[in-house]
């Protein structure tokens, strides 16, 4: 869901500054409670980082531990699914994962496939779990292992794989 911000960024920009300038701690109440932003140690909504009604395809994943992040909720994954056509949301004994599979023309185009997944993955610092069923069925599962379930960065991911051409590889009718 888009949020529109209606607070005036000159006013924010004036709380942000001041004689003596702010602790970190204080532009992050400021941005928390004025904007929406939450900071790298909270989450809103289950997420590190302000998620807006942006394209998700131009988000960069962000590093994450277990420490900075919590797995979003099932409402927040369910918020953001539309927003990867083709993915589906599944729970696996209460961890939700994203998935997606296809039926690919040929064994080495499904390796392919893995390639081309695997470039975005690494450009990203976040990689999905992938799977070659048989000689032709692709199946993609994506979860932050490090926090046990889904965060912004699964998403993020979805998107740019949904980006990639892979037509050249899949048969006709692709499986979703």
């Amino acid at each position: 869901m888009a949020r529109i911000l209606q607070f005036p960024l000159t006013s924010l920009f004036r709380s942000l500054s001041g004689a003596h300038g702010r602790s970190s701690i204080q532009v992050t109440k400021i941005l928390h409670d004025r904007v929406g932003v939450s900071s790298n140690r909270k989450s809103l909504n289950g997420f590190r980082t302000f998620c807006t009604g942006e394209d998700l395809s131009i988000k960069k994943c962000v590093p994450c531990n277990s420490n900075d992040i919590r797995p979003m909720t099932e409402q927040a994954a369910n918020e953001l699914i539309p927003k990867v056509p083709g993915w589906n949301l599944v729970n696996e004994t209460d961890t939700l994962k994203l998935n997606r599979s296809w039926k690919v023309k040929s064994f080495t185009k499904g390796l392919e496939l893995f390639q081309a997944v695997a470039d975005v993955a690494e450009a990203e610092g976040h990689h999905p779990d992938l799977h070659l069923v048989g000689w032709n069925n692709v199946k993609i599962e994506i979860w932050t292992h490090a926090v046990g379930g889904l965060t912004e960065n699964d998403f993020i991911l979805a998107a740019k794989i949904n980006g990639l051409d892979l037509q050249r590889l899949l048969r006709r009718k692709a499986a979703t």
